[in-house]
């Protein structure tokens, strides 16, 4: 499943390749015209919780690096 941000990343490189200006600009007004999304979300207060926990622990320094949490997955997996 793409993220926002991976949405984004792969738009801006297809713009990049374009050179048809009618189109970029039609592309222009599209996204202009587009108004931004803003909604509120609503945390439950267990959410909230495990937000506050996971802050201290990056402050308190008990974080591993994603590389890490592969190989530890990884040899979690191969255990079984």
């Amino acid at each position: 499943m793409a993220t926002v941000e991976n949405i984004r990343k792969g738009l801006i490189n297809k713009i990049l390749t374009i050179n048809n200006k009618d189109f970029l600009q039609a592309l222009d007004q599209l996204i202009t015209s587009s108004e931004p999304i803003s909604e509120s979300i609503s945390l439950t207060n267990e959410q909230i919780e495990m937000l506050e926990m996971s802050e201290r622990d990056i402050k308190d320094g008990k974080i591993i690096s994603q590389e890490a949490m592969h190989k530890r997955n990884l040899e979690w997996l191969n255990a079984m």
